[in-house]
């Protein structure tokens, strides 16, 4: 049986374009979680805390992610707009009350307290992200690794983005970038709110859609070569600071050309004479026992009797959790490397990750049309180039940061990118907004094993108490052993991954012959 939908008005391209071009302006400002290294040194300081205390923070952030369970259940009973407002808001709120302290504007909070706002301002990027990803996956159900790369790919560079354009204008002040973190989202949220919507669903025009993705990669990739540019300028003045932001502010806005050319392209057609295409879907067979199978519409409690799942999950935590673990300790472990200023790492793990994301969303899409490639050998590939990058970092030879830091920036962003489009492919997109909330539960479980444990206790074990308080440590042994563990996390995660593959390969090769 099948059912099908009407045709869309002529301004439904459009209208799903303008949706998208909204969607990466949300994800430009929403990659707050890993912008930590740029003011913990501050927090640091301020607090009087132990590289223990200060790991801890960063776990507090993570555990923010936890709540975005929350958010999953909104995401089928509020709208679009409201599930925006109340990230944008408490974005507002987190950052905010951090920036009272690094500013100074309030005496520093107590521990718990500052730890409430940490965990708020971590919290607020998951409704940002569900409604973003929820509706554009819906409205692009044929292009879904294009559209997961390109968002994810956003969220890569909107590190940088909030990096650069602090040091631009600001010297890179702590207090400053607080500020930045806290009002930009909030701004972007309320005009996001008034273009976000899921569209009527037809089956897309592939070639206008692949041109139209083609376009919208190619300013994505403009911005991060802009960005990196800007981070090899050695002391740039501020002239040029000020041309770069404007230059990169007209970029961020420049994929609404998209939308505009599909309205300018379609106005014309009416409903008749467009020919419009419908789409079909066929009502999924269950079996015998009433469950669904793998590649149908999943519930979140019926996800989680699957083994996919569950391999799904722990492939994540790997990848994910020791790449963070580096993220979260950027400040300390470029200071325990002789280097006093990190924004240039953090902003090229940024940078790198944007190409990780990007290239392997639409590179996967591209193979699984032309191949029926299962997408989780993608992350079992990265999972091998990741072991080799925390190697290099724990050798700690000459430039090892610098390599290690693109190493392992590129192969976070596959992680991102790869495994959004599998929970669709594998569980269907009907409750898609949970079962993407509690597979990134490993995120702040991830961070409190790698950053907050074993990061932190090892970091400490190796580090003197200093007379101003806290203690520090220098050299290449302060994270050697983290680091050589981590690796070992990437091999065991490389058979999780290898087995998913097995499992999945059936699957896509199914897909492939649906596109």
């Amino acid at each position: 049986m099948s059912i099908f939908h009407p045709p869309p008005p002529p301004s439904s391209s459009a209208v799903k374009w303008l949706s998208l071009v909204s969607a990466v302006w949300v994800q430009s400002i929403a990659g707050n979680n890993y912008t930590f290294s740029n003011y913990s040194a501050a927090l640091k300081s301020l607090m009087n805390l132990s590289q223990l205390q200060l790991n801890n923070l960063s776990v507090a952030k993570d555990l923010g992610k936890a709540f975005g369970l929350l958010s999953g259940l909104a995401s089928d009973r509020l709208p679009t707009s409201l599930l925006l407002l109340i990230g944008s808001l408490e974005g507002l709120i987190g950052y905010g009350g951090q920036w009272l302290v690094v500013s100074k504007t309030i005496n520093p909070l107590p521990y718990w307290q500052i730890s409430i706002f940490m965990c708020m301002g971590g919290n607020s990027s998951t409704w940002m992200n569900t409604a973003v990803l929820v509706t554009c996956l819906r409205n692009f159900r044929r292009n879904i690794g294009s559209v997961s790369g390109v968002l994810k790919g956003y969220v890569a560079l909107s590190t940088a983005i909030f990096t650069d354009l602090c040091f631009a204008l600001f010297s890179n002040d702590p207090s400053s970038f607080l500020a930045l973190l806290a009002v930009v989202p909030f701004a972007v949220c309320l005009i996001a709110i008034l273009f976000l919507r899921e569209t009527p669903f037809a089956v897309d025009n592939e070639t206008e859609d692949s041109q139209y993705f083609w376009v919208l990669n190619a300013i994505a990739v403009a911005v991060a070569v802009s960005l990196l540019a800007f981070d090899l300028i050695p002391n740039p003045t501020s002239s040029v600071s000020i041309i770069f932001s404007i230059v990169l502010l007209i970029l961020l806005v420049s994929p609404l050309v998209i939308p505009i050319h599909s309205f300018l392209k379609n106005r014309g057609r009416s409903g008749a004479a467009a020919e419009a295409l419908l789409a079909a879907e066929e009502v999924a067979e269950v079996e015998g026992n009433g469950n669904p199978v793998i590649g149908e519409d999943h519930t979140i409690v019926e996800a989680m009797k699957t083994v996919e799942f569950w391999l799904l999950f722990v492939s994540f935590l790997f990848g994910v959790g020791t790449g963070l673990a580096v993220m979260n300790n950027m400040g300390q472990i470029g200071l325990a490397l002789g280097y006093d200023d990190v924004s240039s790492f953090i902003s090229l793990m940024s940078i790198w990750g944007f190409f990780g994301r990007i290239l392997s969303g639409s590179a996967s899409e591209y193979f699984i049309k032309k191949a029926g490639m299962a997408r989780p050998l993608w992350n079992a590939a990265s999972q091998i180039l990741m072991a080799i990058g925390y190697i290099l970092l724990a050798i700690g030879m000459p430039s090892s940061l610098y390599i290690g830091s693109i190493i392992v920036g590129i192969c976070y962003g596959v992680r991102l990118a790869i495994s959004v489009p599998i929970a669709s492919e594998i569980f269907g997109l009907k409750d898609y907004g949970m079962i993407y909330n509690v597979l990134i539960l490993n995120l702040p479980l991830g961070s409190f094993l790698f950053s907050g444990l074993l990061a932190g206790i090892l970091y400490d074990m190796e580090a003197t108490k200093i007379e101003e308080g806290g203690n520090t440590c220098m050299g290449a042994h302060c994270y050697r052993l983290v680091f050589v563990v981590m690796a070992c996390s990437c091999v065991v995660g490389l058979g999780v991954d290898l087995l998913l593959f097995i499992k999945t390969k059936r699957l896509y090769s199914k897909t492939r012959d649906g596109r």
